[in-house]
């Protein structure tokens, strides 16, 4: 693995978006069993059958509102009846950019994804050099169940199955920090691989998650 200078490593991973996730199945994404017309591209669906707004991005989220408002038979009709006037200040409230999302709006698939891997890192930080049989037991068990309950379906199920690799490599190693904490670097760069982004250099991943970098921009 080429190794990145530490202050690439901090800008890649403050900036870039992090999603817990890998592309689903097509046919969740392109039919809709209520609709006619095709899913707008990136859109998933929940188990349900409906979209699944913690699956899906943003950008994807709002072309498909946009869309149902423009298939809608209430817009239809008002559309011919009436015009709607708009001002700098009410444009730059109602369209923001693709990508941004407002602080008291539910999460989409990549800000859920990034506010995750910040737990997930944060947590192997701080678990115990050496880990006690309890203690070993009790993340065991939150890795089991955050794999079945994670609020994204498609997500939580290819971790889990990562997880359970039939070879028994990607079983979690929770002896202590040191490889629980490589062994979530992994984990980590196994989706970033299946997103096609730059992997960590887990040699580094006390630096990023525990300790500070050692330029001291952290202190």
């Amino acid at each position: 693995m080429a190794e990145v200078p530490p202050e690439q490593l901090d800008a890649q991973f403050r900036t870039q978006p992090h999603a817990f996730n890998q592309t689903p199945p097509k046919s969740k994404e392109s039919q809709d069993g209520d609709s006619k017309a095709p899913l707008p591209k990136g859109v998933v669906l929940d188990k349900d059958g409906k979209p699944c707004r913690t699956c899906t991005s943003i950008a994807s989220w709002r072309a498909l509102t946009k869309q149902q408002s423009q298939t809608s038979p209430s817009s239809t009709a008002t559309s011919s009846t009436s015009t709607t006037i708009s001002t700098p200040a009410t444009t730059s409230q109602s369209t923001p950019q693709p990508t941004e999302i407002p602080s008291d709006c539910p999460p989409d698939v990549e800000q859920l994804g990034r506010s995750t891997w910040t737990l997930l890192h944060t947590m192997a930080a701080t678990y115990p050099e050496k880990a006690s049989a309890q203690h070993q037991e009790d993340m065991q068990g939150f890795l089991k169940f955050f794999s079945k309950l994670y609020p994204c379906w498609v997500c939580a199920d290819d971790f889990k199955t990562w997880m359970a690799h039939p070879s028994g490599r990607n079983q979690p190693k929770l002896g202590g920090r040191k490889e629980f904490g490589w062994w979530m670097c992994e984990a980590h760069n196994e989706v970033n691989r299946k997103l096609g982004k730059k992997e960590f250099d887990c040699r580094l991943w006390e630096e990023r998650w525990r300790t500070g970098w050692k330029d001291g921009r952290c202190d």
